[in-house]
């Protein structure tokens, strides 16, 4: 006879020492502290015929969005599948729900989990899982709407209920609902201070409304609760180096990348697409990044067969490449990304739609702009933007797509597209140095723009 978990979710082991263990893994993946791995570990020892810990650390390693995990997630599919018979409807249907991560079947995997919170509106697991793949699908309703179905439901006894605010709080800020973000963000941190998701969430509503300045002391403020032993510092000092790039300190922003975007600091492949980002945006603005994409390229799986995993991946991989210098291994990258997706796997899977909709043509138009052709780089990537989100990631991460249409349009013929965009940009938020920058680039002759 089993007994429900801290929420009172049935699960489908009545070991008390592997509850607790897998209750450890679960405050790991939300609040990053640590990896949950080693408490998967002890659950499995715990109570070796349950089948949860095998689900949530085959789900745990397809979120790291590396092809390189995919046959050891398979494994414990397997295994879990060969003790589903004590297993609870509700993880039969997270088994169920992450099979189809492996799969590719993102939008199936997050239709269980819609399933679940209604029945389970307490499954942190569900919730977590839930928002994640909705980032990365860019699916910004999602991201508002699921932590709001659910957050009655919870009370701030729970140690997880600051982590459900800040879930909150991101979506709002991807619904362009900056005011309720902040709000949402500030109150989860007065519960817990060490709730880097939260801190996270301010972040990008100061970067959206151009708050740089305020953007840098937030983080700065909140230094010593994020910046040590957490899996989500690197993103965070990528925000900390994007406030310094709108303020044009590319100095500051140097600085940081050498201290906390390179080397031994990259560990797993969602820190090198930080690397990456950055590299490009200092990129545009004709720094020398080259030594430093080769160095990013070098400790990166990307070997041929990772190619078109996951289209948000694909394009940070090719703007290394083309930071180093090699527009010969990006066209090869690119022509395989391309062969995956518009080839006769199964069509089922998320990433092939992403990758023709946005990967392909924004790929396609930065080795344009590699190549020397700025107008065709502004050909490609234009259309883009309307169908960026499916792309998945944030508002902030798919700026690299008019950072580059705004270099691109600099460089060419094509100075119209670049001044609606400063358009665009100056209604949303007020002229910052980076923009600025931008501007005094298109008004410039092109005889004098290399």
């Amino acid at each position: 006879m089993s007994f429900p978990d801290l929420r009172g979710n049935p699960v489908g082991s009545n070991s008390r020492a592997a509850h607790e263990a897998a209750e450890r893994a679960l405050v790991c993946m939300v609040s990053f502290y640590d990896t949950p791995l080693p408490d998967l570990d002890a659950a499995m020892a715990a109570d070796p015929g349950w089948a949860l810990p095998h689900i949530m650390k085959a789900g745990f390693l397809l979120g790291l969005t590396e092809a390189s995990v995919l046959a050891e997630a398979d494994a414990h599919l397997s295994h879990a599948r060969a003790l589903a018979r004590q297993a609870t409807p509700r993880e039969k249907a997270h088994l169920e729900a992450v099979q189809r991560l492996l799969e590719g079947r993102w939008h199936a995997a997050s239709k269980i989990w819609d399933g679940l919170l209604l029945e389970h509106p307490r499954d942190g697991l569900a919730l977590w899982w839930a928002h994640l793949w909705d980032f990365y699908r860019g699916d910004a309703v999602g991201l508002r709407q699921r932590p709001a179905r659910v957050l009655a439901a919870w009370d701030e006894a729970d140690p997880l209920y600051p982590h459900v605010l800040a879930l909150h709080a991101f979506g709002l800020e991807e619904c362009n609902l900056h005011p309720q973000a902040e709000e949402a963000g500030w109150r989860a941190l007065s519960l817990d201070l060490r709730v880097p998701w939260a801190i996270h969430a301010v972040a990008h509503v100061m970067e959206m409304q151009g708050r740089h300045e305020d953007g840098s002391a937030w983080l700065r403020q909140h230094q010593a609760q994020w910046a040590e032993g957490n899996g989500f510092s690197a993103h965070l000092w990528w925000h900390k180096s994007l406030f310094r790039l709108e303020a044009m300190d590319l100095v500051g922003v140097r600085r940081l990348v050498d201290a906390h975007l390179c080397g031994a600091a990259l560990q797993i492949t969602l820190q090198r697409l930080d690397a990456a980002s950055m590299l490009w945006r200092l990129h545009l603005l004709g720094e020398d990044v080259g030594t430093h994409c080769t160095d990013l390229i070098a400790g990166w799986d990307l070997t041929e067969g990772t190619a078109g995993h996951y289209a948000f991946n694909d394009v940070h991989a090719v703007m290394a490449m083309l930071g180093a210098g090699d527009v010969p291994r990006a066209e090869a990258w690119v022509a395989r990304c391309a062969e995956r997706a518009l080839g006769a796997e199964d069509a089922r899977r998320a990433n092939h739609q992403m990758a023709r909709e946005v990967g392909l043509p924004l790929m396609r138009g930065l080795l344009a702009l590699a190549r020397g052709d700025a107008d065709s780089a502004v050909d490609l990537i234009y259309p883009v933007r309307s169908r960026a989100a499916c792309f998945g990631g944030s508002h902030a991460q798919r700026d690299l797509i008019d950072q580059t249409l705004l270099a691109a349009a600099a460089r060419g013929g094509r100075r119209a597209v670049g001044r609606a965009l400063i358009n665009e940009r100056n209604m949303a938020k007020p002229l910052t140095p980076l923009v600025r920058h931008w501007m005094e680039q298109l008004a410039a002759p092109q005889t004098l723009r290399a």
